[in-house]
Parts: structure tokens; sequence; C-alpha cells
């Protein structure tokens, strides 16, 4: 007789208790996701040092070898602390449609239990990071062997705050484009076309290396240029696959219309040289690669290997004839191109990825409700708005640089070769 007694005693506890309440699990980290991130985050820092700079190194003037290899590395260094000094927060807090908050300045408050996502926000802000480094780096080809160091890291500094941090925040972190569906995955408007129209803007008020555009000396070392191409396009896979924040099937269709894209825009690129010339050279090849690798940039994890092939062929002639453009039509020293192939190739890919994502052609589709018109005319007001801030914004920090501490190195420092005159070393002693 107890034991009815008991279970009719449970039964009335349980009914006075109420209902019960669902327990939501807390938030778990993803292993998997994190064992990629933390790669990714390595292979993207990898670009930039050493693979960014030896690909420029190679092809500038010997005398002026360390000075190019000096900007990346400097350039990595301030973008990093600034990064957690406001850049990071600015970029990915807050709800404003056009800049965010300093609520995680000094990533105060972000412990290593911190996720965002199924990733460590610790592991979020390094992968981010590597992003902020690479793309004022960019900017490196536009205004070698003529530049003051000084001007380089105020330049730098105040470009990654005032530039960088706003366009990153509208695509990526919750703003105004991030609302409107923008489509950009790894960076062709974020990265790419930021760096590329300021580097034009620079390299205009800067002015020429001494005898452009036909007393130049070649290339010094083009097998340089060679590794830090293979370099690039290596850590490119993190740089387009990890933008996934996964180790998902989308992570390894972006690494696969990368590869697609860099390789059919490197024999694109020979092609031409070889029809024009009767000669397709080296330093073209790997120049084409990264019209490739920086077209594919905004569509990677949108579109279909076929689609990459695609990419790959305009990224590769559309460059091409932009190179040309810049350098004889518009007259401007961008000496190492980085508008006619970081800037048109980013800004090229950002629009053909309202085509290309299309599921007809193996991509991934749109948006409930959104058709291929809707998104290209979005990915058009995207591209409007990144290049008109870019040009706007780094005209003004080009004034304010001018106004300080002077932009071009004096004639003799220039003569005498970066390397010395600035850093007082050499690359190559006798």
């Amino acid at each position: 007789m107890r034991q009815p007694r008991t279970m009719l005693l449970a039964v009335l506890a349980a009914s006075l208790a109420g209902p019960a309440v669902a327990q939501v699990p807390a938030p778990q980290i993803d292993g998997a996701a994190t064992a990629w991130i933390l790669t990714a985050t390595a292979l993207v820092l990898f670009m930039t040092l050493p693979g960014l700079a030896l690909f420029y190194a190679g092809l500038v003037r010997s005398k002026n070898v360390l000075s190019v290899m000096m900007h990346c590395v400097a350039i990595a260094c301030l973008a990093s602390v600034l990064w957690l000094l406001g850049a990071y927060s600015l970029s990915f807090s807050g709800t404003a449609p056009l800049i965010g908050d300093l609520a995680k300045f000094g990533l105060i408050g972000v412990g290593r239990d911190t996720l965002s996502g199924g990733l460590p926000e610790n592991l979020f802000f390094m992968f981010q990071l590597t992003f902020a480094v690479i793309t004022p780096a960019l900017i490196v080809g536009a205004f070698v062997e003529r530049i003051r160091f000084g001007a380089v890291m105020l330049f730098s500094g105040l470009w990654l705050l005032v530039v960088y941090a706003p366009v990153c925040h509208w695509v990526w972190g919750g703003g105004w484009l991030f609302a409107r569906g923008v489509m950009d995955y790894a960076g062709g408007l974020v990265v790419h076309a930021t760096a590329g129209v300021s580097a034009l803007v620079l390299a205009w008020r800067l002015g020429p290396r001494d005898g452009y555009p036909k007393d130049l000396s070649p290339p010094h070392n083009p097998g340089l240029t060679l590794v830090g191409a293979g370099m690039l396009w290596v850590g490119w896979y993190g740089f387009n696959g990890g933008s996934a924040l996964a180790a998902n099937g989308d992570a390894a269709a972006a690494i696969l219309a990368t590869h697609l894209s860099a390789a059919t825009a490197g024999l694109v690129w020979a092609f031409i040289e070889w029809r024009r010339f009767r000669r397709a050279s080296m330093v073209g090849l790997v120049t084409g690669v990264v019209a490739g690798l920086a077209t594919v940039t905004p569509a990677s994890g949108f579109v279909g290997p076929l689609g990459g092939v695609i990419l790959g062929a305009f990224g590769s002639l559309i460059c091409y004839q932009a190179v040309d453009f810049v350098k004889t039509r518009l007259r401007v020293d961008d000496s190492l191109d980085v508008f006619a192939v970081h800037g048109v190739g980013g800004i090229l890919g950002t629009l053909l990825v309202a085509v290309l994502a299309t599921p007809e052609l193996g991509g991934k589709g749109y948006a409930d409700g959104v058709t291929m018109a809707d998104q290209a005319v979005t990915q058009a007001i995207g591209v409007g708005a990144v290049v008109a801030w870019s040009a706007i914004a780094s005209l003004g920090l080009v004034f304010l640089c001018k106004l300080t501490i002077g932009l071009r190195a004096r004639d003799d420092a220039i003569e005498e070769g970066l390397d010395m005159s600035a850093h007082g070393e050499r690359a190559y002693n006798p």
C-alpha cells in the first residue's frame, strides 16, 4: 500500500510545481570549425609575411628591396595593435548602419570561453586581424621606391580606422550593406576594392618614379616574385575557404573555385602576352594568377567550379586591359598595379557574382525573394559606395600626410635607394 501512495504524492507534487521548463543548451564550441579557422588564420598571415613582401620585393630595383619588405612588416605590426585598440570593435560591434562602437575595445570582457558563433571570439578576432593586416599592405605596391617611411605608417594607420573599419562594418559587421544583402564572401569590396582605389589615389598624388614610364629598370629578381606568388596562392585557400567560418561544404567549394580561377587566369594572361609579344613572361603569368585570385574572392563561396573558371578568364582579361589603361591613359604610376589587379579584380568579381551565383551554373543561389536582377542592383550599389568612400577618405588622408610629415622622399634619398637612406641596410652586400 505504501508504493501507490508514494506515486500519488509524486504526481501531486509535480502538478503543484507547474509545467516543466525546457532547458536551452549552452552554446558549444565547434571543434572542427575551430581547428580549420586556426589553420586558415595562419595561412592568411602567411600571405602577407612573407608572401606579399616577397612578391613585391622581386618587382622593384635592388636598392629598394628591404624598404618594400619593411613596409609590409611594419604595417602588419601597426595594424595588429590598432585592431585590438578599436578597429575590431568599430568593425564588428554595435548595430549602427555606418560604423560600430567601442564596446569591445581592447577585447575587454572577452574571455577564453567567449564564443562568436561556434568559434572562440579570440580566434574570430585573430582571423579577421589577418585581413586587416593584408589590406593596407596591398597598397604598398602603389608607392614603392619613392615614399617616406613615416608617411607609410601614418597613412596606413589612419586608413585602417577611417576606410577599412567602416567598410568592414557595412559589409560584414551588420551595417547597411549587410542589411541590403550584398554578397562579398571574402573581401572583394572590403579588401580589394578599398585597397585598389586607395592605391590609385595615393599613387596619383605622390607622383611617378623617376624615369617613369620609359626609363625604369626591370624587376630585379622575378624569382622572388614567383616564390611570393606561390605563397599567396596557397594562403588564399585560408583567405577564401576560411571565410566560411566552418569546416564544411561551403569552405571546400570556396577553395575549389579559388584554385580554378587562379589557374585559368594565369593561362589567359600568358596567352594574351604570347599573342601580343610572341612570348609569355613568368612575371605576367603569376600576375594573372593573382588577378584571378582577387576576382574570385567576393564570389568564391557563392559560385560553382564553372563560375571559378569564368571569373578567372574574365578577371585576367579585364585586369590586363586595366594595367594598360592606368599607365598609358591615366598616366598614374601605380607601380605594381594594385588598382588594375586587386581593385579592378575585386570590383569585377563583386559584380559578376550576381550572375554566377545562379544554381544553373552550379552556384549557391540567392536569398528568398531575391532575383538575379535584384542582386545585381545591390552589388552595384555596394561597389559605388565603397569606391566613393575609399577615394574621398584616402584623398583626405594624403592631404593630411603632406601637411604634417610629408609624403614623398627627398630626391637624394630616392637616388640612393630607400633601403640605405631610410633604413640604413642593404638587401645585397658585396
